[in-house]
């Protein structure tokens, strides 16, 4: 079994072949939106989306389910999304990446325990997971 991604609240198969599909709006204008097509290396953050629908760096969006059109923005850490992704030997992983087009931050959680962090904008959201859980509330 490959590596694959599923929405938070569906649990629907969000990558086909070689992207994970979201659909995404512009915070500053809910009348700017598309479908997103993103690379699901962590650490990769090549995206492509049409051409009539550019995601214009330093703006936030809100990502959505292609399926069951869910936001999949955190309600817990703000400006993040998360998604769901399963590996080869069926552990799952929470996916937080940011919601702000240009940041470079994604951060694979099973448990309490990162697993993995990647990109230089990592250093804005670590006061995220790196607070003690019973202090994580008073974020």
């Amino acid at each position: 079994m490959a590596v694959e991604y599923l929405c938070k609240v569906c649990r629907g198969h969000l990558k086909i072949k070689t992207s994970i599909v979201l659909a995404a709006t512009k915070l500053s204008n809910r009348s700017q939106r598309g479908l997103v097509f993103l690379d699901p290396e962590i650490g990769n953050y090549t995206k492509t989306t049409h051409p009539s629908f550019q995601i214009k760096e330093g703006e936030e969006y809100i990502y959505s389910c292609p399926i069951c059109s869910a936001q999949l923005n955190s309600m817990k850490y703000l400006h993040l999304v998360r998604i769901i992704m399963v590996d080869e030997d069926r552990k799952e992983y929470n996916i937080y990446f940011s919601g702000i087009a240009g940041e470079k931050c994604t951060y694979k959680i099973r448990g309490n325990k990162i697993e993995a962090k990647k990109g230089p904008d990592v250093k804005i959201y670590d006061k995220y997971f790196e607070v003690p859980e019973e202090d994580r509330k008073y974020l």
